[in-house]
């Protein structure tokens, strides 16, 4: 899937940048909880972080942005008066308030479908209690693509429980899969551990494709394989059990064919992800050219730390897939890349393609003022 990007939303980040001193916010809403981390606009890394264990809630509106506000308002005030507490005289008298935050960037699971609340209410309401004018709000992909590869050309493939990939020529996004357990995620954790489960299940039946192996990790795991419908059907978390069997299927993997086999399917699905979106090549022979050419590929998230029987596999695919791309792991998770994109949009310097969805960069706020949505949602003079 391709999200089309109007050359004229980069105009929104466009203006003075923010007094040296300034601070950022970066914001990472998922499954565990929100993680908040607050930096200064020229200084690279956090200046501290805080987590809120409990998850934003998400309701027939979408995500709930009261209950997304009720957690990062007190965390940023924590974090600001623990920066300020901290602050040399020095640091105080080069302009910036000790409070002042010049922008905020927010990455939520779920903000392409579900966030409109978010993108109605968060911005003004981050100006009337923070004082912040500029406010970004994406997709926990584009946080998780922004940690992992910066603001260059290229692709990240998040993996975990799910999978997706997101790649951009800087002009537009391109995405894969991430569809669910149910339409896809294919090769990520609930489905190896899905598939893990099957060949053991045929282990048990003794149908082809079986697997002795793990049927003993399944029995070791969970227990009877007849009590298994049981203890899974009824869960509400059926993705993350089915994934929590995913590192059983990569420890039974160096000596099990079936396990190894399934990890190559596996790494087949996420390479074929990876070049659905990754910029093509600059050059027609496939060279990566002077404007960055297809680029990095990022892997980033828990899925990879199953190690080599993945990754090595996973290397081959994208080698044969994707010649010309430079295969790295991410040095920067999705709260890294908040903090990115808000401190690149304090410096006047967000490079990475704006979008309604993906990427919302309303207008500047002024305290007081709601409703103001960004430039490439206002309607066009005939």
């Amino acid at each position: 899937m391709t999200y089309t990007v109007s050359a004229a939303t980069h105009a929104v980040s466009a203006g003075d940048p923010a007094a040296p001193g300034a601070y950022v916010l970066g914001v990472d809403s998922g499954g565990s909880g929100l993680r908040v981390a607050l930096g200064r606009v020229e200084e690279p890394g956090p200046l501290a972080t805080t987590v809120c264990a409990e998850p934003v809630r998400t309701g027939p509106g979408g995500i709930d942005a009261g209950h997304l506000l009720d957690q990062l308002l007190p965390a940023a005030r924590e974090l600001l008066e623990r920066a300020s507490a901290a602050a040399s005289a020095e640091a105080r008298s080069n302009g910036a308030s000790a409070y002042e935050v010049a922008a905020v960037a927010v990455g939520a699971a779920g903000m392409a479908t579900l966030g409109e609340r978010l993108r109605a209410e968060l911005p003004g309401a981050l100006a009337d209690a923070l004082g912040v004018r500029r406010v970004a709000l994406a997709a926990d992909a584009v946080t998780a693509y922004a940690g992992a590869v910066g603001q260059g050309p290229g692709a990240v493939v998040a993996g975990g429980t799910g999978m997706i990939a997101l790649g951009t020529d800087l002009k537009e996004w391109h995405r894969a899969d991430g569809w669910g357990h149910l339409l896809g995620d294919s090769g990520g954790g609930a489905w190896i551990g899905r598939a893990g489960l099957d060949a053991a299940m045929r282990a048990h039946d003794g149908r082809r494709g079986g697997s002795a192996a793990l049927l003993d990790r399944l029995r070791a795991v969970f227990g009877s394989a007849e009590a298994l419908p049981g203890l899974l059907y009824p869960r509400s978390d059926r993705p993350a059990v089915l994934a929590s069997f995913a590192p059983e299927v990569a420890a039974c993997a160096g000596a099990d064919a079936v396990a190894a086999g399934i990890l190559r399917q596996a790494a087949g699905h996420i390479a074929e992800a990876a070049a659905a979106v990754c910029p093509a090549p600059a050059e027609p022979d496939g060279e990566v050219g002077e404007d960055g050419g297809t680029g990095e590929v990022a892997l980033t998230g828990g899925l990879f730390r199953m190690g080599e029987p993945l990754i090595a596999p996973l290397r081959e695919e994208l080698a044969r897939l994707l010649p010309g791309a430079r295969v790295t792991t991410a040095t920067g998770d999705p709260l890294t890349g908040a903090l990115r994109i808000a401190r690149a949009l304090a410096a006047g310097d967000l490079r990475l393609p704006h979008h309604p969805t993906m990427l919302f960069v309303p207008l500047e706020q002024e305290p007081g003022q709601r409703g103001k949505t960004a430039a490439h949602d206002e309607p066009r003079p005939e």
